[in-house]
């Protein structure tokens, strides 16, 4: 993990001067740099709209007592997105407004959820699960309708 981070934070400048100096070529320095200055602009703008609505829709599954998986998932691909959009570059830019679209998240969502389901499909195949590691019975789960009530006492001594 630490190579691949480590290739990353050199590679993804060196890929991203690159582009930018053969853009710049192409199109002009100060139109490159407007560029980059206005897809950071318009992506704030798209991260802003799209995370209150992640926002809204994670808050109205929990009202109705259900887990908001999806709504996380594109919530971290928006907060993803806006830091790829903030982030100088082309390629970043393209990245980030790839997250953005929907098409696009359903089917990284779809990926990454099969992906994990193998592998806990492979872990129970193992007879032990990652979750149960204690022989007792448990209890019940709690409904996330169902609110928790802590009774005590409190006296503040100054």
């Amino acid at each position: 993990m630490f190579r691949f981070l480590f290739l990353l934070f050199i590679l993804v400048p060196i890929i991203e001067i690159a582009l930018l100096i053969q853009v710049a070529d192409v199109i002009g320095g100060f139109t490159t740099i407007a560029l980059v200055i206005i897809t950071a602009i318009v992506g704030a703008k798209l991260v802003r709209t799209q995370g209150m609505g992640a926002l809204q829709n994670v808050q109205s599954q929990m009202a109705q007592g259900q887990m908001p998986g999806k709504e996380l998932f594109t919530g971290l691909c928006v907060i993803i997105a806006g830091i790829l959009l903030l982030t100088p570059g082309i390629m970043t830019d393209v990245f980030g407004f790839l997250l953005l679209a929907p098409g696009i998240r359903n089917k990284l969502a779809a990926g990454l959820a099969s992906q994990a389901t193998v592998r806990m499909s492979a872990g129970m195949q193992q007879g032990s699960s990652p979750f149960t590691q204690h022989t007792h019975a448990e209890p019940e789960p709690r409904k996330m309708s169902e609110p928790t009530t802590i009774d005590g006492e409190y006296e503040r001594k100054d």
